[in-house]
């Protein structure tokens, strides 16, 4: 599917981006080892946590949809699923399929894993090292890509896991494991990273202890073999998702925006800390907690913005809107930099590679050195006219329409239909606020 944006003006108005999704994979996964019945409010319906909810159908878990966003899992408890009789396909669901490897090991059985052409394409020895470490057995794919077939055992051994990256997956994937291993696992990380699981695992009553720890920033800690109790989730709206109607009217003066209830979890902010460096008018209305989530209104005013240099350690809390900030940078005063970016070539596609590329076909002077990316702008609207490949990654195609309704020209997105995998209805939202967004059809786009 090929998208078209056109320069748009001010945007205003107030909308509700979709629910996190990261949140979203780990209220189904945990609300399935939960013992009985959790209730779910505001699920991100995209295809990623659709593909993990068929996931956990298929290894014997109840689901039931009550309605939009409202679902209800029957929890069948730790090591309670069942052998799938099928191959259990994630479709681009990277998270749904890292995590549920972390489950999958405590559990007796084979279970094969695969997904779309992006999802074969990704590493899995991340997280195959340290299950089998615990006990697993993993085959892979050269590289350590799916598809796969685990084979997990009811004899998982603790471990302490110095992570080589901050990660959320890596970590949560281990700590997964650990639920269905006696004693204690820990899990090092050079940097905090995005803490959901440990959020949620401690409101489901498992252990958990978080300490500092020598050579590593912080230590997470999990006591094995707990019985978590039921929960009712609500799910906030993805600050990931939020941020690109945010950059399209932080970048576009007069514009005024609200929005509605999105997670403001420290470990997911640092693209507003970014914005705001770069004299971006951000406030937070409204700021409250939602199961065990702060969550508020974010309000965004247009104006100019100035070049920043963004530090490595910062990567961790922002590290799926990169390639928005980028847009962001291009319609910026100064030469901005992006460092320690080296976690951006192993995503959907490379994108570090893909946003360069699309970042000069839209007449932007940008480069590469190393691991970071510097970015040149003169405060004014980039030429846009170009037509960009979004290489199955549903991001970039995100990023290049943010980019075309604010340049000069506007700018064809294919392989855009990869947006539905984290934000269904992106178009109609920021349309309703004032963008310019078609879908073409097949014989224009042809």
């Amino acid at each position: 599917m090929e998208m078209q944006a056109f320069p748009h003006g001010p945007l205003s108005g107030e909308a509700r981006p979709p629910g996190d999704k990261s949140i979203s994979h780990r209220a189904l996964m945990l609300a399935a080892l939960a013992v009985g019945e959790s209730r779910i409010e505001g699920l991100l319906e995209g295809e990623d946590v659709l593909a993990t909810a068929r996931a956990l159908g298929a290894l014997g878990v109840e689901l039931v949809r009550r309605g939009p966003g409202a679902w209800t899992v029957h929890g069948v408890g730790v090591s309670g699923l069942a052998e799938p009789e099928e191959v259990l396909d994630l479709g681009n669901a990277g998270t749904g399929a890292r995590l549920l490897m972390g489950i999958l090991a405590g559990h007796p059985f084979t279970s094969f894993l695969s997904g779309d052409a992006s999802l074969r394409r990704r590493p899995m020895a991340r997280v195959a090292e340290p299950l089998r470490a615990m006990g697993a057995e993993i085959l892979a794919r050269s590289g350590c890509r799916l598809p796969l077939a685990i084979t997990g055992t009811n004899r998982l051994v603790p471990i302490v896991w110095r992570s080589p990256v901050a990660s959320a997956q890596v970590k949560s994937a281990i700590l997964l494991c650990g639920l269905h291993a006696p004693g204690e696992t820990t899990v090092i990380e050079p940097l905090p990273s995005r803490d959901h699981t440990e959020r949620m695992l401690a409101g489901m009553g498992a252990e958990l202890r978080t300490a500092p720890a020598e050579g590593g920033v912080v230590a997470v800690t999990v006591v094995g073999q707990p019985e978590l109790v039921p929960q009712s989730f609500t799910v906030p709206a993805d600050p990931s998702s939020a941020a690109f109607p945010a950059v399209a009217a932080a970048a576009r003066p007069g514009s005024r925006i609200r929005l509605a209830g999105v997670g403001l979890n420290p470990s997911r902010t640092g693209s507003y800390t970014t914005l705001a460096e770069m004299g971006a008018r951000i406030a937070i209305l409204d700021r409250h907690r939602e199961g065990g989530e702060e969550v508020g209104t974010l309000e965004v005013e247009g104006g100019e913005l100035a070049a920043v240099d963004v530090p490595a350690e910062r990567a961790p809390a922002m590290i799926d809107e990169y390639p928005i900030l980028f847009v962001a940078a291009a319609l910026a005063r100064g030469r901005s930099r992006f460092r320690g970016l080296a976690e951006l070539r192993v995503k959907e596609s490379d994108r570090l590679a893909a946003m360069a590329e699309g970042l000069r076909a839209c007449g932007v002077r940008c480069g590469i050195e190393g691991d970071d990316l510097w970015v040149e702008g003169d405060g004014g609207p980039p030429a846009g006219g170009a037509r960009i490949d979004a290489r199955l990654d549903h991001r970039i195609a995100m990023s290049f329409l943010v980019l075309g309704g604010l340049a000069r020209e506007g700018v064809r997105v294919e392989g855009a239909e990869t947006i539905a995998t984290s934000f269904p209805g992106f178009a109609e939202l920021v349309n309703g606020l004032g963008a310019r967004i078609t879908t073409l059809a097949p014989d224009a786009a042809g």
